[in-house]
């Protein structure tokens, strides 16, 4: 019998990581989703040249905290919906307002 609760534990009694990403909010047009955009820098296979590619995430927040332009962290979890599992950690910089130079 205590093999069978052994085998029950979650994730995180088993000592994995849970994901976490930081990127910038795109997109908070949708209740409670905000859009994060995540940036790398990968080396092209043959020529070396380091190149940027990204990827679109959409995020949970409960509170509608974040603006576009917000630096956040996201982190990995259960199906939220069709196209959300992730799910906003922390506000890490909020967007600042336009400097206008003159």
């Amino acid at each position: 019998m205590s093999e069978t609760s052994e085998t029950n534990n979650t994730a995180a009694e088993q000592g994995k990581r849970q994901r976490v990403l930081a990127g910038k909010v795109v997109s908070n047009a949708m209740d409670k989703t905000i859009v994060v955009l995540i940036e790398r820098r990968t080396q092209h296979a043959l020529y070396g040249k380091y190149i940027r590619r990204s990827t679109r995430l959409k995020a949970h927040d409960p509170e509608n905290i974040c603006q576009v332009g917000d630096f956040v962290e996201i982190a990995e979890g259960r199906p939220v919906s069709r196209r959300k599992a992730w799910s906003l950690r922390r506000v890490v910089e909020k967007a600042g307002e336009f400097d206008t130079a003159g």
